[in-house]
């Protein structure tokens, strides 16, 4: 059922990249807590409080495994409120009061290539792993999730890309949108560390597995990717929240290494923390430029 959705997806986006009006570069964002935004609305810049008009962002809506609903959304311009807490309701979005790394990463791109248009598609779940033995009652991407008939999230990822290249005017101006894949951002790994060392080496392959797939739902096969190094606040009573977080840490630098067309983003050492788990603002601020000049370096 998996394949014969991502089959499905192919075709429709094969013949979205046909000729049309205005062309934009299309971002995924994907991941766990981290890449939902934890953020607060008034520790943002001037700048980043505006709406960003010229791009577009679709955000899936989560759901749980096993339940209907996820990526559900709509095309609309870039503005804050599409961190922790946002949904999709009725067929409007209802934004929080939270950011990621979107709004940074969306701005810093316009800097970087002022004269390409961006879009993005965003779906996060915060908990998620992509071991199933990790995803206790926050979710999982493993695309062989149960049996063929279980819906998890990297069915609520396939759902949420399939519905934004379904929409052919993105922009609402009246005339076809060229939508032409340009990244991978991935935030993610945090629960993979938290169980044992066979979860936590295992993400080797489980992430060169979920980027393959990823890439394959986008019919990119080389499509850039960039991940964020994961990090740890010390702020458990032995001092380190991620169990295994060492691990997790050396084989994402592994499969950066091994994959020509990938980066890794690693100035989240740095980053404060608003609580034990996510970063404070200014971290995720950072994080979407950081973000952004990786992938840009990628093309």
């Amino acid at each position: 059922m998996r394949w014969q959705a991502a089959a499905v997806l192919g075709v429709l986006l094969a013949t979205t990249f046909s000729a049309t009006a205005r062309e934009y570069r299309v971002y995924f964002l994907g991941g766990q807590s981290n890449m939902e935004g934890y953020g607060k609305f008034q520790d943002l810049p001037a700048d980043l409080q505006q709406v960003q008009e010229n791009v577009w962002i679709f955000h899936g809506n989560t759901a749980l495994d096993d339940q209907p609903g996820g990526g559900a959304g709509i095309w609309a311009p870039l503005q804050p409120g599409h961190g922790a807490g946002f949904a999709f309701q009725e067929g409007r979005n209802l934004y929080s009061e939270r950011f990621g790394i979107e709004l940074s990463f969306a701005k810093r791109l316009q800097e970087l290539q002022p004269a390409e248009g961006i879009a993005l598609i965003k779906y996060a779940r915060g908990g998620s792993s992509i071991a199933i033995a990790a995803a206790r009652q926050f979710g999982c991407w493993d695309a062989d999730y149960r049996d063929s008939t279980a819906v998890n999230q990297y069915d609520h990822f396939l759902a949420t890309v399939r519905q934004a290249f379904a929409i052919r005017d993105i922009d609402g101006d009246g005339q076809e949108d060229t939508l032409v894949p340009a990244g991978i951002v991935w935030m993610q790994g945090e629960s993979d560390a938290d169980v044992d060392r066979e979860v936590a080496f295992a993400y080797r392959d489980n992430l060169k597995r979920l980027m393959d797939l990823i890439r394959a739902a986008l019919r990119v096969d080389d499509l850039p990717v960039v991940i964020g190094r994961i990090s740890d606040s010390g702020r458990d009573t032995d001092g380190r929240v991620w169990n295994y977080g060492e691990i997790v840490r050396h084989v994402q630098a592994e499969f950066v290494e091994r994959d020509p067309a990938a980066a890794l983003v690693t100035e989240t050492d740095a980053y404060g923390y608003s609580d034990k788990w996510h970063y404070d603002s200014a971290g995720f601020i950072d994080l979407g430029k950081r973000f952004a000049e990786a992938v840009f370096r990628l093309h």
